[in-house]
């Protein structure tokens, strides 16, 4: 069992930046691909960013190419994801998950990012 705790939300202004945290424990971290995805109030969660269990590819939503990037720590048991040049569109509650070869089978609790125009 996987636990995923996120970290680093909060106020933003437009153009600015926020680097959230998701600290995992209780599991093997290398083997799970990790991911953020994120939802907005009245929207259905979307997802924002990945990055493979082997090799450390990325991918990303089109709404976040360009300004979004995803990292992983091995060593900390942490992945991480730096939002630059953020949108009032990009308010949301931003969660962290875990895939094994077929679902994103853990998930954290969410973390809050407000981003004002």
């Amino acid at each position: 069992q996987v636990q995923l705790e996120e970290s680093g939300g909060g106020l933003a202004q437009a153009g600015g930046s926020l680097r959230l945290s998701c600290a995992a424990s209780g599991g093997t971290f290398s083997r799970y691909s990790m991911g953020w995805f994120r939802q907005a109030p009245g929207k259905e969660r979307e997802f924002a960013a990945r990055i493979s269990a082997i090799g450390g590819t990325t991918y990303y939503a089109d709404s976040v190419k360009g300004r979004f990037t995803i990292s992983r720590d091995i060593a900390k048991n942490t992945v991480y994801l730096q939002m630059n040049s953020l949108k009032p569109e990009d308010t949301a509650v931003y969660y962290c998950a875990a895939r094994d070869s077929t679902n994103w089978k853990y998930w954290g609790q969410g973390t809050q990012v407000t981003v004002s125009s």
